[in-house]
């Protein structure tokens, strides 16, 4: 089977790991309680097996709403999203790197190339100095 170009929808029958066994999304809070459209969105590299990587946002979030992630994003399944909102069917379909934007004076979705998606925060701290490396395993 010949690969989807970069930036192109999978092909039903594509057989990937980042689409096939994933089902939920982590969609802003504020979908929901505030009853808005979703109106950015990208997928990251899924971080467990019934994750796809898409998160869905209103675009109203502010940094302070996006740290508190275990609060303010749902899991949520794609399936359920696409019948909320039926233009998100062609684009759940894209892999990780993917982004997604419309504006409310928009007619529909427009692909960001400017976005970094961010990576997950891990807190680790890494060093090339073998004696700074025996201390902190020492102190754990």
């Amino acid at each position: 089977m010949r690969r989807p170009e970069i930036d192109q929808p999978l092909p039903e029958d594509a057989d990937t790991n980042q689409t096939k066994n994933g089902f939920l999304a982590l969609v802003s809070r504020l979908v929901f309680e505030e009853t808005l459209p979703v109106r950015f969105m990208y997928k990251t590299v899924p971080e467990h097996l019934n994750d796809t990587g898409w998160r869905m946002f209103t675009g109203y979030e502010t940094e302070e709403f996006l740290e508190n992630e275990q609060i303010n994003l749902v899991p949520m399944p794609v399936e359920k999203m696409v019948e909320l909102d039926p233009s998100l069917t062609e684009l759940v379909t894209y892999n990780a790197g993917t982004v997604w934007e419309r504006t409310p004076d928009a007619e529909g979705w427009e692909r960001v190339y400017d976005f970094e998606i961010p990576a997950p925060k891990v807190d680790v701290e890494i060093t090339n100095d073998v004696d700074t490396f025996i201390k902190n395993y020492r102190d754990e």
